[in-house]
């Protein structure tokens, strides 16, 4: 399976991703996340496959995160309640998401990335 690369364009981390990807040579599907966020069920995949605290999948520095006041609402938060919300609003999920069937990475740390995807 491709990896599916979820991307904001406006974002300079997901810029520097895409271009360590290229660089890389690590083929990418990708997949505007604002335009269209992963679904409900993809999410919950994603979350499983990545063996992540679910709450990491959220842009903490989002302007959305801070105007809905998710920093004092996930802990009471389910899991499901959690899913529904990321997948209403791309900009509430970290970026860029980097999911194949056995791989996910949130963010861009150049490390983390060539450990998880490798490269060249």
């Amino acid at each position: 399976m491709t990896m599916k690369a979820y991307v904001y364009n406006k974002c300079d981390t997901c810029r520097k991703a895409k271009k360590w990807l290229t660089e890389q040579n690590v083929s990418f599907e990708e997949i505007p996340i604002v335009d269209a966020p992963p679904t409900k069920e993809e999410l919950r995949t994603i979350w499983k496959t990545s063996g992540l605290d679910l709450r990491k999948f959220f842009n903490v520095s989002g302007v959305q995160y801070k105007e809905l006041g998710l920093k004092d609402k996930l802990q009471a938060m389910t899991e499901d309640e959690m899913l529904e919300l990321l997948s209403s609003n791309g900009k509430l999920i970290k970026r860029p998401l980097l999911a194949s069937d056995q791989t996910v990475t949130l963010g861009f740390k150049p490390e983390e990335l060539e450990k998880a995807w490798g490269g060249k």
